[in-house]
């Protein structure tokens, strides 16, 4: 075979240079990032009588939240913080759902007894209610602040019915959705820009539809997607994970889905319905990155444990995972969602995690809300107190993420409703183990206005009698106390702060058991014993004896056993052993 001299030799190309790719960059991304909590702590926390659901903001500079009680509670977003401004019973049973009209004039909410309230926001009144005759799944309203109308759209937890409803209205519905799922809806999400509503069942279907009739998929929407098929709608359904959460952008242009079944976050364009990011938050992943140590915050091995254990056990709890949510900022720029690690908040144009918002805390974040001010003044000055509002699982409290500097852990979680008995109890365990750590006293001195008397205690045959002294004796209780009891030849009485043998507590907040001892005898005088009105009655007052009282034994705690004591006894009292001209007292 020959071979041409002019033909050039055949062979494997050079390589050609590719272009570096070129990183997407977020123009203006610190402004943005300003509009954003910065602080790692909370910087406050307030509280329902039990456990939180919900929280919600509003256009109309509003927060709304619920609780498992039943009750809501309406505060209003000022310069700086948040201020109480009305609460609700609106429920006796657990609130299931709230919804928030897109202007923000209206929350409707629902509990298990499948009955409906609907409140005015800026004015806090109940403008109506009613009770349905099936069990509701969820709720939203679907109209834009434009139209008179205010249509509530409440789904069927056993069908795929959606049931639309004028929500000033009679509480009957003015028309029935059968054919738009094959499942019951789960998730109602309405954009006012586009004038669409977009619900997921949960089968993980999503559905496209026109709030007006005919109900069908929107034709008048420039750009939206033609035909389904076109779309990535179906990514749900693929991977056999409905979605738990939908939240839109503020513009409308994406939403933002969040799966607990898989626990993927996927954002979504909202006109083409094309797939653009897809976070993976699952339990197995973040055991990975911290075995590798690539996590963006790490953690100790005991504590990675236990907050895995807290998210596997809110996955189990419906409520918890009804509520679960994924939010964005008011740019479109960022979304935030709770996590193992704590509150991430990512950057979707550039991909990057940005910021982890209460990593050291150990609450097992569930939802998420952001809010700021609407005040143009404090805009213009860059004052806009940006909040992001947290429930916790299990949690009687929300909790504040702001630009402020957190306080001190007493003073940033406000109590500002009764203490149940479980955290008086954890208040007051700390101050009673102080007690308890600290050494019996066995010896202790009465300053009296007539002279010192010492005493000897025994706290080994009489603990709680002794441990109750020498605790009021520290705490300035007995200070200023009279000798209101003083009969001759028997005892003098004292301890009680009203003076007059009807007062004083123990420092245990109720009346403590007797406490005999068979050493522990009234068979010689200057007995120190506790006083009562019977058995199981002592609390502060106490006396000594002047004689042998071998009649108190096993009626009377003995805790001790005298110039001054005879000083006193000689005092002249009148019929009621009290005395008449000088009345001696504990000076100290």
């Amino acid at each position: 075979m020959s071979i041409d001299e002019n033909e050039e030799d055949l062979g494997p190309m050079p390589i050609l240079e590719q272009p570096n790719k070129k990183r997407r960059v977020l123009t203006h991304e610190s402004t943005y990032l300003n509009n954003l909590p910065l602080s790692d702590r909370y910087t406050k926390s307030f509280m329902h009588r039990d456990n939180l659901l919900t929280t919600s903001t509003t256009k109309t500079n509003y927060l709304i939240t619920t609780s498992a009680e039943g009750n809501i509670k309406f505060w209003h977003k000022e310069p700086k913080g948040i201020e109480f401004r009305k609460q609700f019973r609106a429920h006796l049973q657990s609130i299931i759902t709230t919804a928030v009209s897109n202007d923000g004039s209206l929350v409707a909410t629902f509990s298990d007894d499948s009955s409906i309230k609907v409140f005015d926001v800026v004015s806090f009144d109940m403008i109506n209610m009613f009770s349905l005759d099936f069990t509701p799944l969820t709720c939203a309203w679907i109209h834009s602040p434009s139209q008179g109308d205010s249509v509530l759209a409440i789904t069927d937890k056993n069908s795929s019915a959606i049931h639309l409803f004028d929500g000033r209205g009679d509480g009957k519905p003015f028309h029935t959705l059968t054919n738009i799922h094959n499942k019951p809806v789960s998730i109602i999400r309405y954009s006012d820009i586009f004038n669409t509503v977009i619900s997921a069942d949960q089968g993980g279907m999503i559905e496209y539809w026109s709030p007006n009739e005919p109900y069908e998929t929107p034709k008048d929407v420039p750009g939206l997607w033609e035909f389904k098929s076109s779309t990535d709608l179906y990514e749900f359904r693929k991977a056999k994970a409905p979605p738990t959460s939908i939240s839109l952008s503020p513009d409308s242009t994406h939403f933002v889905a969040f799966s607990i079944s898989d626990r993927k976050i996927r954002i979504f364009n909202f006109l083409t319905g094309k797939l653009t990011r897809k976070y993976d938050e699952s339990l197995e992943a973040a055991s990975e990155m911290q075995q590798a140590g690539t996590a963006i915050y790490k953690l100790d091995d005991m504590e990675f444990g236990r907050r895995l254990a807290l998210e596997s056990e809110i996955q189990e709890n419906e409520q918890a995972v009804a509520n679960m949510n994924v939010v964005f900022d008011e740019s479109g720029n960022f979304i935030i969602y709770p996590t193992l690690l704590g509150i991430k908040v990512v950057n979707i144009v550039t991909n990057k995690v940005v910021r982890v918002l209460g990593s050291p805390s150990k609450k097992g974040f569930v939802t998420a809300q952001m809010a700021a001010s609407d005040n143009p003044l404090l805009a213009e000055s860059q004052a806009r107190d940006p909040i992001l509002f947290c429930t916790a699982y299990n949690r009687p409290r929300f909790y504040l993420f702001s630009n402020a500097d957190p306080e001190g852990s007493g003073d940033r979680d406000v109590f500002n409703e009764k203490p149940t008995q479980e955290e008086q109890a954890m208040s007051v365990a700390p101050a009673q183990k102080q007690i308890k750590q600290r050494p019996a006293a066995s010896k202790a001195v009465l300053h009296t206005t007539l002279g010192d008397i010492t005493l000897q205690l025994f706290p080994d045959k009489a603990p709680r009698a002794v441990e109750n002294f020498t605790g009021h004796a520290n705490s300035g209780y007995y200070e200023g106390v009279i000798f209101h009891r003083v009969i001759r030849r028997f005892m003098l009485q004292t301890g009680d702060p009203l003076g007059d043998g009807t007062g004083g507590d123990s420092i245990f907040g109720h009346d403590f058991e007797d406490e005999f001892h068979p050493d522990l005898k009234h068979d010689k005088p200057y007995t120190l014993s506790m006083a009562n009105a019977g058995p199981g009655t002592n609390a502060s007052q106490f006396f000594i004896t002047t004689v042998p009282t071998p009649w108190l034994d096993n009626k009377h705690t003995a805790t001790a056993g005298m110039d001054v004591i005879h000083k006193i006894e000689e005092l002249r009292v009148d019929r009621k052993d009290k005395v008449s001209v000088y009345q001696p007292r504990l000076s100290r």
